[in-house]
């Protein structure tokens, strides 16, 4: 092989290094990434979506950044309440990097950093909080902790979105005391519920029973009016039935042989009734006389009357 070959050769394999060392240069970034690159050490760029080419032996990539909201779940933290009660919590934080560059160079490890920021937070306010309070106000622990986070996280390009408590576990002796007064205020509420039954069923009976003996007495009392209405009705009738005999004896001009023959009849009729003895008067003739001068004086009595 002659020099000329040889040399031919040598810049054969030089073109063929610096291009492979060239396309290895080639950057694309996707649409949820940044790349952080560095020149010679120090901050040149971030790169957003498309192909870059980065310098070879001069740039290099120091971070890349996701800017999806990632989600981090803490492990329990041991928490000590405002009435000395120590629990555990573990929490969940929703963060997105919202400054590449201050992600890399803010703080050497964000994750940790957040972790043990999200942990002292916690103990500061669960510390003002009771027992309690501190079961039933998640919401507040969420929200405070949630401000105080992201306030602290600024400085590292970090967005906290949202911070949930997950779990509050308290000793087992004060679970088990929770239960206890659980099941009693249960039990406590049914006794309330089950007098108030009886009680609402008795007032309910005792109203049924005034208000059956008022319709009883109201009832009574119509029969009675009713009764007596019927009993003077049927005395008015009978009286109209007697006035209306004797209008007609009169209009019929009845003489003596009809009168004692009607007071015969009377006399027949009383023999009939319920007595148990009959007087008859002697002189039984004059009864017809008696009848007949009844009569004279009703008829004088309507003459008047006319």
């Amino acid at each position: 092989m002659n020099p000329g070959e040889i040399i031919l050769l040598v810049l054969v394999i030089i073109v063929v290094v610096l291009a492979i060392i060239a396309i290895s240069g080639i950057r694309i970034v996707t649409q949820t990434k940044k790349y952080v690159v560095e020149r010679l050490g120090a901050y040149h760029r971030t790169w957003g979506v498309g192909i870059h080419w980065l310098i070879p032996f001069i740039d290099r990539v120091v971070e890349v950044v996701s800017l999806k909201e990632q989600v981090k779940d803490f492990d329990p933290q041991a928490v000590i309440t405002k009435d000395n009660v120590t629990m555990q919590i573990d929490t969940i934080v929703f963060y997105q990097v919202t400054d590449p560059k201050l992600y890399a160079y803010g703080v050497e490890n964000p994750i940790l950093a957040i972790e043990s920021l999200s942990a002292t937070t916690l103990r500061n306010i669960i510390g003002e909080l009771d027992l309690d309070t501190s079961l039933t106000s998640r919401d507040i622990i969420n929200t405070k902790m949630r401000i105080i986070l992201d306030d602290a996280t600024d400085p590292w390009g970090i967005k906290v979105n949202r911070v949930e408590v997950k779990n509050i576990m308290p000793p087992k002796d004060i679970r088990e005391a929770m239960e206890k007064q659980m099941r009693a205020e249960r039990e406590r509420r049914q006794t309330i519920l089950i007098a108030e039954g009886n009680k609402r069923a008795q007032i309910l009976e005792a109203e049924g029973i005034n208000e059956s003996i008022i319709l009883k007495a109201r009832a009574d009392k119509e029969q009675v009016i009713l009764a007596a209405e019927a009993e003077a009705e049927k005395i008015r009738k009978i009286k109209e039935a007697e006035a209306l005999s004797i209008k007609l004896i009169w209009e019929a001009k009845a003489d003596k042989a009809v009168l004692q023959i009607k007071a015969y009849e009377a006399l027949g009729e009383l023999a009939r009734g319920n007595a148990t003895k009959i007087v008859v008067p002697s002189n039984i003739a004059d009864l017809a006389g008696t009848v007949t001068a009844l009569t004279e004086t009703i008829k004088t009595a309507k003459e008047d009357v006319e």
